[in-house]
């Protein structure tokens, strides 16, 4: 099972400096192509060769890097005057050519996923499975029971190699590169990440997972997925996410497109944990059909800064979207986190409950917004923000904005900040649970609801990750 988890050790009874599991990474001398620091045109142009795409793609990157250019940091959420774009490196190729079969892998990449759990993960339970590191897909592999049935799992450059008229379709439709800068920034240097076809009809009853590292150091790593669940079909997508313990920032900015057509269903779930130096501002939308479903599940842990809010487009009659989200931010962490849903038809819902933990003078934030047109007549929304502080440095926040243009719908929100009570502590105390243990549980229970979403592996590796982040947080 793959791990992405914190841990601390221990001498006596004191704690000592944390450390961070996943904190390794290999010497970058051996990339096959390396396109230095900062970004210009000519670099755009290289990356955009070296992958030989369509001219229409090019145009495409072109267009979305003057955007990039001239469009400013946005202002509200967290601090992003830290980034130097000049610094980072955009492109880091480290092999050749992706390989179908593990053995072929290079020995120190391999290394790195062996670690993480990737091999023993595709064996037990995914159907397919991707890796990613740094700006390229090194493995990947589908189950031939899906590959017979018409299912599509490629990274998203052999996608456009093998599927051009269809990836042309729907690149940009759901996110367009002038949606924000870091959407204008992912489209002008994008590499890697899923292209996921499901077929009319067809259940892929176990999940499909990429697993994203970053090794290198000021590295930006710009990965863009591509989902569309076909009519009736239905799939479960999950991501993982580890970079090496560096003291110099990197940048994670991805986006994620999802088409969920007519009475089709598709989950996506993140559980990532960045290390603290990397900025994670991504962005992910589903385009939701008639009578269609969409669940975003999304565990937020690691990073100096995230900013995420998934969000669907509920465009058909009856179509449903649901966002249940954690976040835990301890010292010098912000996680500001959310969802949007965009209810453009009747008769549609949606739900988004959302979950922080801060400790350690962490902030999380919820930042959502929810949209009803004038079209969405008997729609339903409702929205849940519960906040858990462990401590009295901590922070949470709830920036939530609600735009109503029919008065024939049922809108709902909730919020409440708590903090682990005494009386709570004492009652498992006195039947012999220690103080920290006795946190532990209470922590658990507050994001049980959450973790019951995910399939029993992920749930058992989500509750260690907390019981880890927990070790060390009394007082």
């Amino acid at each position: 099972m793959a791990r992405f988890a914190t841990k601390k050790t221990k001498s006596g009874n004191e704690f000592i400096k944390e450390t961070y599991e996943h904190g390794y990474s290999f010497d970058t001398a051996n990339y096959d192509f390396n396109s230095g620091k900062g970004l210009t045109e000519r670099i755009i142009r290289e990356i955009s060769s070296l992958k030989k795409e369509p001219a229409w793609m090019l145009k495409a990157r072109l267009q979305a890097y003057g955007e990039f250019l001239v469009r400013p940091n946005p202002l509200w959420g967290g601090d992003l005057s830290s980034i130097k774009f000049a610094d980072l490196a955009y492109y880091l190729k480290p092999i050749k050519n992706q390989k179908k079969f593990w053995a072929d892998v290079p020995k120190e990449v391999k290394e790195t996923f062996e670690r993480i759990g990737v091999p023993e993960a595709e064996r037990k339970i995914l159907a397919g499975v991707k890796a990613q590191y740094d700006s390229e897909v090194v493995y990947g592999s589908l189950k031939s029971t899906w590959e017979k049935q018409g299912v599509v799992f490629l990274s998203m450059d052999e996608g456009l190699a093998k599927y051009p008229d269809l990836v042309k379709e729907y690149f940009g439709t759901v996110i367009p590169y002038n949606d924000n800068k870091y959407a204008a920034l992912n489209t002008s240097v994008w590499s890697g990440g899923s292209f996921v076809y499901v077929p009319p009809g067809v259940n892929v009853k176990m999940p499909l997972q990429t697993y994203f590292r970053i090794n290198a150091e000021s590295f930006g790593q710009f990965e863009r997925t591509l989902i569309i669940v076909d009519e009736g079909a239905s799939v479960h997508y999950i991501e993982g996410c580890t970079a090496p313990q560096f003291n110099s920032t990197s940048l994670h900015s991805a986006v994620v497109e999802v088409i969920v057509k007519k009475g089709a269903t598709c989950q996506y779930t993140t559980v990532q944990n960045w290390y603290k130096n990397v900025y994670n501002l991504v962005t992910k939308r589903a385009h939701i059909g008639e009578e269609g479903s969409m669940i975003w599940t999304d565990f937020n842990m690691g990073s100096k800064l995230t900013m995420k809010y998934p969000g669907f487009i509920l465009a058909g009659k009856g179509a449903r979207g649901e966002t249940l989200s954690m976040a835990l931010a301890g010292e010098g962490q912000h996680q500001d986190t959310g969802s949007k849903a965009i209810h453009l038809a009747p008769h549609t819902s949606s739900t988004i409950i959302a979950k922080s933990i801060s400790k350690g003078g962490g902030r999380t934030s919820y930042r959502g917004k929810v949209f009803i047109s004038p079209n969405a007549h008997h729609s339903k929304n409702t929205v849940v923000c519960d906040a858990l502080l462990l401590d009295d440095k901590s922070r949470s926040d709830t920036y939530p904005i609600d735009q109503v243009y029919n008065n024939q719908v049922e809108i709902q929100h909730e919020a409440t900040v708590s903090k682990i009570g005494d009386d709570q502590l004492f009652y498992l105390m006195t039947r012999g649970i220690s103080e920290e243990n006795a946190r532990k549980m209470i922590v658990n229970g507050f994001i049980a609801d959450l973790v019951k979403k995910l399939p029993l592996e992920y749930a058992v590796e989500m509750n260690r990750l907390i019981d880890f982040e927990m070790e060390g947080s009394i007082g």
